[in-house]
């Protein structure tokens, strides 16, 4: 079986304290209800979410839907998006099956990135250890008037913009990514072919507005 890896990095800095943690929690739980119901993702979603702050966790590692079970998590300190690179670059290495002449491996992983502030630390170098790993489609969200679209723009060509950081625009942003890892799942499991672009996903909502 090969699955779809998904990774959700999100960010727990302080700033997100509040309506933003809770939204984010909140969307997390409904697009893992909605995929539940999505015969295909179920069979192919694998999902991982790794949290920074001061510190970069996996907090989940990469499971099947029917056995995900969320962990709380609160907003606090910094924001180590260097950290969190650099640890999904391990967990991409480790986690995923690779192709090899006896076998068919994992599909290319999917990450989200959602962050509404800008990195604390040295995410360059977290960036760095990131190219070296073969990384799939990353999508950048820069949320708020305090993300930096900018350095997310650098992390991947996949940046959208969320202006607000309330729950009705977050909760938007989590309907988006729950049908663009269902929309995934059924074409790599169709016709076999990767998303390599976010040309090749559903259009996202007005509330996301698309980086250029």
């Amino acid at each position: 079986m090969r699955r779809l890896p998904v990774y959700l990095l999100l960010d727990t800095s302080g700033s997100m304290t509040g309506e933003p943690i809770e939204a984010v929690k909140n969307g997390v739980q409904m697009m893992l209800h909605s995929l539940r119901q999505n015969p295909q993702a179920i069979e192919t979603a694998y999902v991982s979410i790794i949290t920074f702050d001061s510190e970069a966790k996996q907090i989940v590692p990469l499971t099947d839907l029917a056995s995900f079970q969320m962990v709380d998590i609160k907003a606090s300190g910094t924001t180590s998006m260097g950290a969190a690179l650099g640890l999904l670059a391990d967990k991409l290495s480790t986690e995923i099956t690779r192709t090899t002449l006896e076998q068919k491996g994992d599909w290319k992983p999917m990450t989200f990135i959602m962050t509404d502030g800008i990195p604390t630390d040295d995410w360059q170098s977290g960036f760095s250890k990131l190219k070296a790993v073969n990384k799939g489609l990353i999508v950048g969200c820069a949320v708020g008037s305090g993300a930096d679209d900018k350095i997310v723009k650098q992390i991947t060509e996949s940046v959208i913009r969320l202006d607000n950081a309330d729950s009705a625009s977050i909760s938007k942003f989590f309907q988006w990514v729950t049908d663009s890892i269902s929309t995934t799942s059924t074409k790599v499991e169709e016709s076999g072919k990767e998303v390599t672009g976010l040309d090749q996903l559903p259009p996202p909502p007005s509330e996301l507005v698309i980086v250029a």
